[in-house]
């Protein structure tokens, strides 16, 4: 058996030592026994040998072919594939599609021996590559940090007249969608037509997520209508494309949809998922236990990953017992699972609770992550806690090695914020080691709004104009702090500038779900079909409430009317409306969950905290920030939110 010969070549990045190598012993002997069998004799007998290739690259493999094929797929280290690329150079081997597609998936797509740099070139090499070439090359710059190159192979494949096949037009897809390119993902359908591909479901799915992802909600539908045979993940994308979209509620109805006669689909994990996701998002408890239900049933009660998903999902639903008896009967808890328990006791107002969770955590060897500080530094603020808020912080960087990020930062802002401290809220900001977004200036503005600090938040909202961030509900803060100050002036220039610039405000809206279904309600709606008995229904408890000793708080009214006129405009808010639905369409004691888009405001939650105790029922509202739950006269919060 002769010795392997290296030979230089402008693929290989250095001449490999032999005494270095350690082969595994099937590569080893593969190797050698094809330098054997493939090396002719110095003086060969007539018609013994032929040189590589005088068959048609059409043909099967020869076995030669085969042990080459075999030595590429068992190489474990980088220096293995350089000596099998420096002999099928020089045997001609690379000449053969079949060999050459095994070498180059390997080097471009096989994890730890995986090099785009490397696969790129020898890829260049080729004369005449084939489709299946194009497609390795394209798949890999769609898992590669360079996913426009898949894009510019595509369309060089194209241009050379070699014909895509689905495969091509799907991995492009999938590097238009790494960088969001919703033009070349436009041009990629059309070629999907031109080719006769669009029936393809699995080409369509990735043209429907490209779609979703780019915001183009209409077109992925649009597609999702084409698909002949939908599968299950065709339906995920779907899902997932609505959720994306803000459209939780149609994404709901997809659950039925989907296992219905007509289609015949069975949701799996992801689509429970999806599904935990758009129900923590609408405050669809009941949608949401129904999928837990299906979990149970069809065995996916094992997956950390739902479990984790059911904690969050009960816990923004403001059903922490149920988040709590999730998280029990989860095995192996990890961190994501105990920073999804304390994040959720952080939003019910269970700060002190929140606590004692991460002192559990740390005491089982479970180290927190970021997400769980979010959590820990977030029940700080919402309880009140601003010593403890302010060790945590610290603790972060000097115990854990964390370095805060914005949302950690914003949640100390919040702390300070909430407490009064905004002077040392400001401080914060414009001393922390990380840009200061707009969310975290308008924590500040909120906080402003509280206090009625008129001059620091005109200086906040210099700050969002700086960032060119600034939005309606900013000026609504503004407002609300002249407002509050009885600057009717300044309110006046404010509204005319709002007016000028056309800034329209978003309506506030309260949810209920009632039945499986969500109820949605806006001030003074008139488009619900019973509006008639829920208005007549929000009267006679306005009656009681105030015969028990309810009083409307004005300011809760910007405008400035006077304070029977402010009566009347409070007293058909979203969340009160959407209370009287549920006192009209349910038995009595039956508990209330409202969702609601804003803040909840000072007379609202009076309201909410005298209904309680009148009607003897627990209310559950969780607004853009947290839960209140309302109960006998008082709330979770402390009158602290």
């Amino acid at each position: 058996m002769k010795q392997v010969v290296f030979f230089h070549n402008p693929w290989l990045l250095a001449a490999p030592n032999p005494q270095r190598l350690s082969l595994s012993l099937s590569s080893f002997i593969a190797i050698h026994l094809l330098h054997h069998t493939t090396n002719p004799p110095e003086q060969p007998p007539p018609n013994l040998w032929l040189p590589p290739f005088q068959q048609s690259k059409h043909d099967q493999p020869t076995p030669i072919m085969e042990l080459v094929i075999s030595a590429i797929k068992s190489a474990s280290h980088k220096t293995h594939l350089l000596q099998l690329h420096a002999h099928i150079l020089r045997t001609s081997l690379a000449e053969h599609p079949a060999v050459s597609l095994h070498f180059l998936n390997r080097v471009a797509l096989s994890g730890p021996l995986q090099d785009h740099s490397y696969s790129h070139r020898f890829f260049q090499s080729f004369t005449s590559p084939f489709v299946s070439h194009y497609n390795t090359m394209i798949r890999a710059s769609s898992m590669s940090d360079s996913p426009q190159k898949g894009l510019l192979l595509y369309r060089d494949m194209r241009r050379r007249g070699v014909s895509a096949d689905p495969l091509s037009s799907s991995f492009a897809i999938k590097c238009c969608i790494r960088f969001l390119c919703l033009f070349g993902g436009a041009q990629v359908h059309c070629n999907v037509f031109k080719d006769g591909h669009q029936s393809d479901s699995l080409l369509l799915t990735s043209l429907m997520d490209l779609y979703s992802q780019c915001q183009q909600c209409h077109d992925a539908c649009k597609v999702f209508d084409e698909i002949p045979q939908r599968d299950t993940i065709a339906w995920n994308v779907m899902i997932s494309c609505l959720i994306r979209n803000k459209r939780s509620r149609d994404a709901l109805n997809l659950f039925d949809a989907m296992q219905s006669s007509k289609y015949e689909c069975e949701p799996d994990d992801v689509t429970c998922l999806l599904l935990l996701q758009a129900c923590a998002h609408l405050n669809a408890l009941e949608f949401g236990e129904r999928i837990h239900r299906y979990i149970m049933e069809h065995g996916y009660g094992a997956a950390r990953n739902l479990s984790n998903s059911l904690i969050s999902m009960y816990s923004r639903c403001g059903s922490l017992d149920k988040a709590y008896e999730v998280f029990k009967g989860t095995c192996n808890k990890s961190v994501v699972s105990w920073s999804a328990m304390i994040s959720g006791l952080a939003a019910n107002g269970y700060g002190i609770e929140a606590i004692e969770a991460f002192q559990e955590m740390q005491r089982l060897g479970i180290c927190p992550d970021d997400q769980t500080f979010t959590g820990v530094l977030s029940a700080c603020s919402h309880s009140g806690l601003v010593d403890e808020g302010i060790s945590f912080f610290n603790r972060m960087s000097r115990e854990f090695g964390i370095t805060p990020n914005i949302h950690h930062y914003g949640c100390m802002v919040d702390l300070f914020g909430r407490a009064g401290l905004l002077d040392k809220a400001y401080q914060l900001i414009t001393s922390m080691a990380v840009r200061p977004d707009s969310t975290i200036w308008r924590t500040l503005l909120g906080a402003c709004r509280i206090y009625g600090n008129v001059t620091l938040g005109e200086r906040v909202i210099e700050h969002l104009i700086e960032l060119k961030a600034q939005e309606a509900g900013d000026y609504v803060l503004l407002l609300n702090i002249y407002s509050s100050a009885g600057h009717w002036d300044k309110v006046a220039e404010v509204r005319k500038l709002m007016k000028e610039k056309s800034i329209q405000t978003t309506p506030g809206c309260s949810t209920i779900e009632l039945k499986g279904t969500v109820h949605d309600f806006v001030v003074d709606d008139v488009l619900h079909p019973r509006k008639s008995e829920i208005y007549k229904t929000l009267n006679e408890i306005n009656k009681q409430l105030k015969i028990a000793g309810y009083v409307v708080e004005p300011s809760s009214e910007l405008h400035k009317i006077d304070d029977e006129e402010k009566g009347y405009v409070l007293a058909y808010h979203s969340e009160k409306l959407a209370v009287a639905f549920g006192v009209l369409a349910t038995p009595p004691g039956t508990t209330l969950r409202v969702a609601n888009n804003l803040r909840l405001c000072v007379d609202c939650h009076n309201f909410l905290k005298t209904f309680s105790w009148v009607y003897n029922r627990d209310v559950v509202l969780r607004d853009h920030n947290r839960f209140h739950h309302f109960r006998g006269g008082l709330c979770s919060c402390n009158d602290y939110w």
